[in-house]
């Protein structure tokens, strides 16, 4: 099972992009979603942009995820 969190395209130098992935930047492939632009955000996995996010959907995931953290915290 893969978990994937929503990360925000930084900068591109094809075929690379940087992303930032909760205050963390990786470098990542984005043959597989050559229409991204500075700006988007994307679904990675094992290196790859596997897919790419509307803004709204990638917000309300990242809601989600700040939502589970808080409450993992006060367990």
């Amino acid at each position: 099972m893969c978990v994937a969190v929503p990360s925000k395209v930084i900068s591109i130098e094809e075929p690379w992009a940087q992303v930032d992935l909760e205050g963390a930047s990786y470098k990542i492939n984005m043959s597989l979603t050559p229409d991204i632009e500075v700006g988007d955000y994307v679904i990675v996995h094992a290196g790859f942009s596997i897919q790419h996010l509307d803004p709204k959907e990638a917000e309300d995931t990242l809601k989600l995820w700040e939502e589970f953290y808080a409450h993992a915290q006060d367990e």
